[in-house]
């Protein structure tokens, strides 16, 4: 017995149906697990230098199928475009500030302090530290700190009354114009000791006395995105930076 060109028809539609069933049952257990999907993570750009490669590395690796859109951008603008839901986690200097903070989780993922860079022709070349005395009068190349209050605030507060050089800065886009500027003898850079991951020749690091600490690099989400690719982000995370997971756990109240 043979089935009918309309019963054919009915097999084929059939087998069809069943098959895209079966692939869309697959694709959604994909997403469920987050290997599928888009993460919109805002950061600036100093945080290249040491924890963001090695987490998006490993992230890239283990879900290649999700779609990154990276953007570097200030702290202010990035947390401002979490808080507007445009992005899905930021990396900030500093805690987000503004209204709705409250409804973000927050977490440290890395601790800095302020050290100096300058020529290898410069004075200070072979110094292991030099002070705020010894800088103060001296050229200086420092990050743009419109929505960085913070940084500028302890530059500020150890220049003491001789605050009005900062006025007079050479003002670089990032560290890495900073060292290239130091490099080329402009002056003496300050900059977070993360530049101490962008050695380049032509020029030497020195701590800065006394010890000023700068704000930290914070990670942030919406306490209320249950995302599974923002999950599987955040467990990459945990599994590259141990403390930053123990502090998402208590965050969270796990044990």
């Amino acid at each position: 017995m043979f089935p009918t060109a309309a019963g054919e028809a009915f097999l084929t539609g059939a087998r069809r149906a069943l098959e895209e069933m079966a692939a869309a049952t697959i694709d959604a257990g994909r997403a469920a697990r987050g290997e599928t999907g888009r993460l919109r993570l805002g950061f600036i750009a100093s945080v290249l230098l040491d924890a963001l490669p090695d987490v998006l590395g490993r992230f890239g690796r283990e879900r290649p199928d999700v779609r990154l859109e990276l953007r570097e951008m200030a702290s202010g603008r990035s947390a401002a475009a979490l808080l507007a839901g445009e992005l899905d986690v930021a990396v900030t200097l500093g805690p987000p500030r503004g209204a709705g903070v409250e409804h973000l989780v927050s977490v440290p993922v890395g601790h800095d302090h302020l050290i100096a860079v300058v020529s290898s022709a410069h004075p200070y070349q072979g110094r292991v530290s030099v002070s705020v005395d010894q800088w103060r009068r001296q050229p200086l190349i420092v990050a743009p700190v419109e929505d960085e209050s913070a940084v500028a605030a302890g530059l500020r507060t150890l220049l003491g009354e001789d605050a009005v050089a900062l006025d007079g800065a050479t003002v670089a886009r990032d560290v890495h114009t900073i060292i290239g500027l130091a490099a080329c003898g402009v002056g003496v850079g300050l900059g977070p000791s993360r530049m101490l991951s962008a050695p380049r020749p032509g020029v030497w690091f020195c701590e800065v006395t006394p010890r000023t600490a700068l704000p930290d690099l914070v990670l942030s989400f919406a306490d209320r995105d249950r995302s599974p690719v923002l999950g599987a982000f955040l467990g990459t995370v945990r599994r590259n930076c141990p403390d930053v997971g123990a502090a998402l756990d208590r965050r969270f109240g796990h044990a």
